[in-house]
């Protein structure tokens, strides 16, 4: 169930946050810099993770912390382009997006996760336009039982309204 809502994503009260990086990302900008600052311990597996297994686009990495926090880093952008993953990443291609939603809803059946936040997948640094990614979002998530918090519009600070999946919704 795809629900629309207003807010800061890091306020949210969802089991698990997805959210769109490159390979070997140094989570420099956007929502994966807040993430990293928030759980350096995260961005420290995360580094550890790139440097042992090399991933390529297309695919996602779930790390948990301690707390409950829950994190899937959703490879939906290009590395950087030097050998030694130094520079700014590339830019989202809608394929890898398609990849990486697919990997996603296998973390979630696997997982058994109630309830997912994600942003406006791949639109901010990644570049693509919301229209190409939420077809995507719809065709790989949108039958799920579980509440997805699709966060298309950004306040700093504020808690969105996350309905329960019983409550109606816009």
């Amino acid at each position: 169930m795809l629900i629309q809502v207003s807010g800061d994503l890091l306020r949210s009260r969802a089991q698990v946050v997805a959210h769109g990086v490159a390979p070997h990302d140094h989570f420099e900008t956007g929502l994966a810099h807040s993430l990293r600052e928030l759980w350096p311990g995260m961005y420290k597996d995360f580094r550890h993770y790139c440097h042992t297994q090399n991933p390529e686009p297309g695919g996602a990495w779930f790390w948990g912390g301690a707390g409950g926090t829950r994190i899937v880093a959703l490879f939906t952008q290009e590395g950087a382009p030097t050998h030694h993953h130094q520079g700014h990443p590339g830019h989202a291609k809608l394929e890898y997006v398609n990849h990486a939603l697919r990997e996603l809803r296998k973390i979630i059946e696997r997982e058994k996760f109630t309830s997912l936040a994600l942003p406006k997948l791949a639109t901010g640094v990644g570049g693509l336009k919301w229209e190409q990614v939420h077809p995507l979002i719809t065709r790989h998530l949108g039958d799920l039982s579980l509440p997805i918090y699709l966060y298309t519009e950004y306040h700093a600070g504020m808690v969105a309204v996350e309905p329960s999946p019983s409550a109606p919704t816009q």
